[in-house]
């Protein structure tokens, strides 16, 4: 069945925790030995933003949420759909998106949780897109990113500590005219790293409740130089394949939203796609690398910052551990801009 319509963004939001935390700070406590400027020099990042008090994964994604249906001029009532993309959610079970649709009053909206870390969002944005294309009684969809990272950082270790933030990003989807919208993604998988990020506790291979001894597994480990290794590989490749299947080429695309990883990654995979960096939009140098949160959150202030005009061609690309590549175009439709809180 062929849709006479395309399905595209018509709003966006993003919240963040309301604790600064600048690299003077961890400089100053818990990663001694290094220095604001060398973690300047290795990210980017000079900042991150941090839950406090009764800030939670539910919060942050409702207030999120509530701005992208603003934008998009339509109530919670209407949503066929509700997807979340976290590994962080208030609980292990249920998931994230049954919380977003009690609190927001979604009483029509299937849900479902993607766990497919940083490149969560863009795959949620696929997955829905198709599903909508196929079914019209989803006439709209709510696709929210969102990560709480700071209770599992060690802030003690340099590999974890310098990146991690907590926020929500979200995005309403809905029809649009013929042509307009979402027009390719292409998705891989390299497995052959599967252990260079990970977070093992409350998995079934450590549950919580058990000692484990010294091994580190209430916390997140990473392995910088092999995930960067297999962005730099695997990313390109799936951004030419999507454009290559929506028909333009990198060079063609007026503005690419990264997961915002590393500064100094975005800026490498532009060069290696000829591409000039005037042509992405970054947030990363001011809020960290918020997970599944952080391509939509950087979607939401290029949109605020005039970065997005209508018909422009936008390409979103992410790398999720495992290792996830993902990337998708889009011609963009012009949601509703309310202000940001």
């Amino acid at each position: 069945m062929t849709a006479g319509y395309g399905i595209g963004i018509l709003g966006v939001g993003r919240s963040l925790g309301s604790r600064i935390h600048t690299n003077e700070e961890l400089c100053a406590t818990t990663l001694r030995g290094t220095s604001p400027e060398w973690i300047v020099e290795k990210t980017g990042i000079r900042r991150r933003f941090l839950v406090q008090g009764e800030e939670s994964a539910s919060s942050l994604s409702v207030a999120a949420a509530r701005q992208a249906l603003d934008g998009a001029g339509i109530s919670a009532e209407k949503l066929g759909a509700i997807v979340a993309c976290t590994f962080s959610g208030d609980y292990l079970f249920p998931p994230l998106s049954a919380r977003l649709h009690r609190d927001l009053g979604a009483k029509r909206a299937q849900v479902y949780d993607v766990q497919a870390n940083c490149a969560g969002f863009v795959t949620a944005l696929t997955s829905v897109s198709d599903r909508m294309l196929l079914d019209p009684e989803v006439e709209f969809a709510l696709v929210v990113g969102t990560e709480i990272l700071s209770p599992y950082v060690d802030w003690g270790d340099n590999e974890t500590a310098i990146y991690f933030s907590d926020g929500a990003g979200a995005a309403v989807l809905g029809r649009v005219a013929a042509g307009r919208g979402i027009r390719a993604s292409a998705f891989s998988t390299d497995s052959s790293n599967f252990e260079s990020v990970r977070l093992r506790g409350g998995g079934s291979s450590f549950p919580y409740g058990r000692s484990f001894g010294a091994q580190r597994v209430a916390t997140m480990e990473m392995n910088g130089l092999a995930t960067w290794k297999q962005a730099v590989t695997h990313l390109p490749p799936a951004i030419r394949r999507a454009c290559e299947k929506a028909g333009i080429a990198p060079a063609d695309v007026d503005l690419f939203v990264f997961h915002q990883a590393n500064l100094h990654l975005i800026r490498y995979v532009l060069q290696k796609l000829h591409v000039p960096l005037d042509r992405t939009y970054t947030n990363v140098e001011d809020v960290g690398n918020a997970g599944a949160a952080s391509m939509p959150i950087a979607l939401c202030d290029a949109v605020h910052a005039g970065r997005l005009r209508e018909g422009a061609k936008v390409l979103l690309a992410g790398v999720g551990a495992g290792f996830n590549f993902g990337a998708s175009v889009w011609i963009w439709d012009g949601p509703g801009l309310k202000e940001i809180r």
